[in-house]
Parts: structure tokens; C-alpha cells; sequence
């Protein structure tokens, strides 16, 4: 068998710099965020930076698409385990998306729900990245709906995904978890049929 490629020091920075934007984007917002924060949180010199990137808006895509594959590969993991409970993978995902820890997961947690109310306001680069981990996560949703249900509607149900978690953010507490609660009884209610289906390979 070949021997795993060790990857290099300058992958490893640049794999350091990914991990320190994506957390500190969904930490602190899109403008509260500079190269010299990031660098400093990923325990690299600020003239380092421009061996990575060019601008900062191409760090701050960058660390969209790599938050967003974090954010998936988590929410996957929690799919699975639901799944192997006997959960059809709509409720799985609806579950593992709509809950209690996720609340506090900001810098983990999906980066549409930390995000989206700023991202309209971005340059085209970045709102073009945003937009990608938007569909991404609709497409995670299209994937597990019964075959009776409309595609149409995974549109509808990634919004009140993102929408009742930024409000239980919002809310915090007790009322926080209420709205989750609330949020996936409904969807569950509506469109979790009991049909196996797969999960789709996409990020959200």
C-alpha cells in the first residue's frame, strides 16, 4: 500500500488559518473579523498571511466553504447516530440541525445560521460563497424527503431550520429551547412520513 503524503508546513498554516477564520467569522460576524486577529488566533505571523492568500476577502470564502464542510461533517454524525436508533433520515436531520447544542455550537455550528442575515451585504466573492452553502444545505434536506413530498419544499424547510435556530440563539435560555422544540415538532410533523431515504453527500 502507498505510504499517506505528509502534508507540508505551508498546508498545515494554510489548514491553521482555514480553521481560525471559519471559527472567527461565526464567532464575531463578517466585519468584525481582520487578518491580524485570524493570524494571531492561528498562531502565525500577519506578514505570513499573503504567502496563503492574496486579499482577505479570499480568506473569508475560503473559510465559508471550510466551515461549512466542519459544520457538515458534524451534522453527519449525528444523522448517523439517529439513524442507526431506527430514525428515518428526515427526522435524523431535522433532530441533529434543531438541537439544544446546537444552540451554543456558534463557532462549530453551521455557518447559514451564524451568518446569513450578513451575507446580502457582501462582496461578490464572498456572497457567492455563502450562497453555495446555502444550497448545500438545501440539498441536504431535499435528500431525505419522502417521495411524496415536493422538492420544492426543502427550500422551505432549510429556511425554518436556519430561521428557528438563529431565533433560539437569539432568545437564549429557556425560551431558546422552546422555539426549537416547537420548530421540530412542526417540520416533523408535516413531512416525516416514515420513508427510508439517503443522505446526499452535501455541505451546510
Amino acid at each position: 500500500m502507498p505510504q499517506s503524503v505528509k502534508p507540508s508546513r505551508k498546508e498545515l498554516s494554510h489548514e491553521r488559518i482555514l480553521e481560525a477564520a471559519s471559527r472567527a467569522i461565526r464567532r464575531q460576524g463578517f466585519d468584525g473579523v481582520s487578518v491580524a486577529d485570524v493570524m494571531k488566533e492561528a498562531g502565525l505571523t500577519h506578514g505570513g498571511f499573503y504567502a496563503h492568500f492574496d486579499t482577505r476577502e479570499d480568506m473569508v470564502a475560503a473559510a465559508i466553504a471550510y466551515g461549512a464542510k466542519q459544520s457538515g461533517e458534524s451534522l453527519e454524525r449525528g444523522v448517523a447516530v439517529r439513524c442507526r436508533r431506527g430514525a428515518t433520515p428526515f427526522r435524523a436531520l431535522i433532530e441533529a440541525y434543531l438541537s439544544e447544542l446546537h444552540i451554543e455550537s456558534k463557532e462549530g455550528g453551521c455557518v447559514v445560521a451564524a451568518l446569513g442575515s450578513e451575507m446580502s451585504r457582501q462582496s461578490p466573492k464572498v456572497h457567492e460563497a455563502s450562497a453555495e452553502r446555502i444550497m448545500g444545505l438545501v440539498r441536504r434536506v431535499e435528500a431525505t424527503l419522502a417521495p411524496e413530498v415536493p422538492k420544492e419544499r426543502a427550500m422551505a424547510i432549510a429556511g425554518t431550520m436556519v430561521g428557528a435556530l438563529q431565533m433560539a440563539r437569539a432568545l437564549g435560555g429557556k425560551a431558546g429551547k422552546e422555539m426549537l422544540a416547537a420548530s421540530r415538532e412542526a417540520l416533523l410533523e408535516q413531512y416525516d412520513q416514515g420513508h427510508p431515504s439517503a443522505m446526499a453527500d452535501n455541505d451546510g
